[in-house]
């Protein structure tokens, strides 16, 4: 976890970049003049290489709809259990609302997941996503303690197995959302590079035409 805590520092400024990008995609470069003496073809714009260790879209898509599968698994599995004999032998009451808060995060997973699934460069949605795993474990370990104190150690077990699950393919998707991050800040700053150049183009006085 110490590694996710990090990675929010970057992740939640780049949540404002992201928003900036999207209309600065839509413009369109036009090429500057060739000087007429010129007659070798230039070569084309390159685009801005993926930086290494980034996951392509239709890697992380996969790694994304297990970790909405293993929200309905957990929705299923925290359905099935009964707070209420705990509170009969002398539980808080807050285990009924972390159960009731635990089974809607867990739903919430599963559909968040799974739209992000198809589209996985939306930052502030893989935020999201995120966010609702970490706090499905803080919940379900919650639970997974007072059902060892108050129900059965192996119905605790099989709880905190199965959230377990999703521990590998949570790390996955934070060192994404890391990574698209920094790849969205880079491409943000290459952006307004571009957009001073083309001011500086703009503004700059022009030569007055000599009298003979």
């Amino acid at each position: 976890m110490s590694a996710a805590l990090r990675a929010l520092s970057i992740l939640a400024g780049a949540a404002a970049l992201w928003a900036q990008t999207q209309p600065a995609q839509q413009m369109v470069r036009q090429p500057s003049p060739q000087p007429a003496q010129q007659s070798a073809p230039q070569p084309a714009p390159q685009s801005v290489p993926q930086p290494a260790g980034l996951l392509n879209p239709w890697e992380i898509a996969p790694v994304l709809e297990e970790i909405s599968a293993h929200g309905a698994r957990m929705a299923e599995a925290l359905g099935r259990i009964d707070v209420r004999p705990w509170i009969e032998r002398g539980a808080s009451e807050t285990y009924l609302e972390q159960w009731q808060s635990a089974t809607v995060q867990a739903k919430a997973l599963a559909d968040t997941a799974g739209a992000l699934s198809h589209n996985p460069e939306r930052l502030a949605a893989g935020l999201d996503v995120l966010f609702r795993i970490q706090a499905l474990e803080t919940m379900s370990g919650s639970l997974e303690r007072a059902m060892r104190k108050y129900q059965t150690p192996a119905g605790a077990a099989a709880l905190a197995a199965l959230s377990a699950e999703n521990g590998a393919n949570r790390s996955r998707l934070e060192r994404y959302l890391v990574d698209l991050a920094a790849d969205l800040e880079q491409r943000v700053k290459v952006m307004d590079s571009e957009a001073q150049r083309c001011r500086g183009v703009l503004v700059a006085p022009s030569q007055p035409s000599r009298k003979r």
